[in-house]
Order: C-alpha cells, then sequence, then structure tokens
C-alpha cells in the first residue's frame, strides 16, 4: 500500500470518524491528520490502522481505535509545556500525537508489552499502575486504555490540579471519563460509553455471584 494511500485513508478517518463523533478540537484533529497511525501498527497489519476499531498487537494487548484516542485528547486539554503521564504506552501513537500537541511525556509500558517507538518522549518499562515517580509531578494524567479503577500510586504523582482522563470499567463496560486530581484526590465524571482495551495489571471485572 502506497503512501497516498495511507494519506487518503488518514484523511477519511478524520472526516468519518473524529469530525462526526464531537472530535472538535482543531488542534487535535489537525494533529491526528497529520501523524501516520499506519507507523505505529505492526507491519502486518498496516492495512488496518485506520479502521474504527482497535488494532491486535499480540500478548492480548490492542492499540486503541482513532475515535478513542481522538476522544481522550480532547478531553485532556493539552497545553504546550505539559508533562503528561501516559501509561499505556503501546506502540507510541499517543506518545507522538501528545508530543505534537507540546508536551513533555513520559510513557510507561510494562515489561514484555508492546514494541514503543516513543519518539520524543522518555520511555519507562515496569508495571503499568506504578507509574513512573521519578519524573514527577504530571500536570496530565493520560492512561490510553480502561481500567477498574486508578490507582493512589499514580495520583500521588500529579501536581495538585492535574487532569486526568482514562477509560473505567464499570460492570462490563468500558466508559470514556476525565477529571482533576486536587489535594490528593480524584474526582472523575464519567462522559460516555466507548469501546477501550482494557489495561493489564489493574485487575480484572469481577464477575456477578448470586
Amino acid at each position: 500500500m502506497t503512501e497516498q494511500n495511507f494519506s487518503s485513508m488518514r484523511a477519511a478517518m478524520v472526516e468519518s470518524q473524529l469530525r462526526t463523533s464531537d472530535v472538535d478540537d482543531p488542534r487535535v484533529v489537525a494533529v491526528m491528520a497529520k501523524v501516520p497511525r499506519e507507523d505505529f501498527v505492526p507491519a502486518g497489519r498496516r492495512a488496518a490502522a485506520y479502521i474504527d476499531r482497535p488494532v491486535p498487537l499480540g500478548n492480548g494487548r490492542a492499540l486503541n481505535a482513532p475515535l478513542v484516542t481522538g476522544r481522550l485528547l480532547k478531553e485532556a486539554q493539552v497545553e504546550p509545556g505539559d508533562r503528561v503521564l501516559l501509561i499505556g504506552a503501546a506502540t507510541g501513537y499517543a506518545a507522538a500525537l501528545l508530543g505534537e500537541l507540546g508536551a513533555t511525556v513520559t510513557a510507561v509500558e510494562e515489561e514484555g508489552g508492546p514494541e514503543t517507538a516513543a519518539t520524543g518522549a522518555t520511555l519507562v518499562r515496569g508495571p503499568l499502575a506504578q507509574g513512573a515517580s521519578a519524573g514527577a509531578p504530571y500536570d496530565l494524567l493520560f492512561i490510553d486504555g480502561a481500567v477498574e479503577e486508578v490507582p493512589a500510586a499514580l495520583v500521588e504523582q500529579l501536581a495538585d490540579g492535574a487532569r486526568v482522563v482514562t477509560g473505567l470499567i464499570d460492570r462490563g463496560v468500558t466508559r470514556l471519563c476525565s477529571g482533576r486530581a486536587v489535594g490528593g484526590v480524584l474526582g472523575l465524571t464519567r462522559l460516555t460509553d466507548i469501546e477501550m482495551v482494557v489495561l493489564p495489571g489493574f485487575g480484572a471485572p469481577k464477575a456477578f455471584t448470586f
């Protein structure tokens, strides 16, 4: 597939997935129209880089669909100079977008997780739920997937008033959430139900028992 084909697919993704689904921040739209997502998926799956579903990465991991990434970026309200703690770096796509928006990114990915091309970001390998305390405090916590809860260990690494975007698992449903950490306490607002990849290391959803 040629670069022209990918460019056309990227433009179609912006028009049919982002603009029609409340991703209306012009800066977010611009960087997602610019960054070649095909460079951040396995070689054998490049043709699926712009589909509106998660892209499998192997070992149970997947790259979020473009719409999920766009919604997270919109709610994050990234400003140039923001110090961002990115949990679930995966292949480095979200890190690249955050960098294009002017953020300084510390990207965390688990040992044995996806290969990460986190150009311009500081990559930390280790348990996702532990974050990267050496780079604290952060202005934004960007969890690129769904978790059962945001661990206190991550909240403790945030500056007072820091913004947080994440997915939360609620009775088997993944929901996009945003909020702030104030005085060491995290407050989140559930925004919408949306299919998100589930990140490892945060506990599995508990089955209902009678």
